[in-house]
């Protein structure tokens, strides 16, 4: 599991492999450092955009992505979360920052609560990628001058089945009920500015039942924050 005080050393280490191993950018494989020039600037010219799946399952709030989920950006999500390239942590916080700036619009304040993960798969990879981007995001936040915090007010209550292959409505019958609200965040978040966030939305069926959870202790969700949606779905420009 990581921790934040091992960051400067995983990061040292990644640097040291890099140089002396030969290492790849995880955007577009070209050789040299994990994140190369070119795929970094790329990340700070998306223009995060609103997007609703299609069909657009109950209750999901509005949801605000990066770019579709494709080329360069999903090699970079990926290699985070399923490579464990910790280094990605840091330029992918800060893309979600964008995303969740354009999400608040003119508001100032805004609490941060990722998609829990199940602890099973935690620790397969050893690590809880969203946990840290959220972590990363929030600091980009607050160096903008925007009061950010991250809450971890949602846990997982039963393991869902794999999603992969699912239709829409079946994803959203195998998600009924996985998450609870921790409520010891029950009052602290009523009527504050909530925003969920995620890696990928594809039918919108998790964050639709993390807003059901969130909103069944009173807690209004102002929007959803993703890195990346899937590109069959449907978007729109407001």
């Amino acid at each position: 599991m990581w921790r934040d005080g091992d960051r400067g050393g995983v990061l040292l280490r990644d640097a040291f492999a890099d140089l002396v191993l030969g290492g790849r950018c995880a955007g577009c494989q070209r050789p040299g450092v994990t994140l190369c020039g070119r795929c970094r600037r790329l990340l700070t010219e998306l223009t995060p955009f609103r997007h609703w799946p299609d069909p657009r399952p109950a209750g999901l709030a509005p949801t605000t992505a990066a770019a579709p989920y494709a080329g360069e950006l999903r090699n970079l999500v990926l290699a985070h979360k399923e490579q464990a390239r910790y280094a990605l942590a840091g330029p992918l916080g800060r893309l979600l920052a964008d995303v969740v700036r354009t999400a608040l619009g003119d508001r100032r304040a805004a609490w941060l609560c990722p998609v829990p993960s199940p602890r099973a798969t935690v620790r397969q990879r050893g690590h809880d990628p969203l946990r840290r981007v959220t972590k990363a995001a929030v600091r980009s936040l607050c160096r903008q001058g925007i009061d950010a915090r991250a809450v971890g007010a949602l846990r997982v209550v039963r393991r869902p089945d794999d999603q992969a292959g699912l239709s829409a409505e079946r994803r959203t019958a195998n998600l009924d009920g996985v998450f609870g609200l921790r409520s010891r965040w029950a009052e602290t978040l009523i009527d504050q500015p909530v925003v969920l966030v995620d890696d990928v939305i594809t039918t919108g069926s998790t964050l639709s039942e993390a807003c059901r959870a969130l909103e069944s202790g009173g807690i209004r969700v102002l929007g959803c924050a993703v890195l990346a949606a899937t590109a069959r779905h449907g978007t729109s420009g407001s």
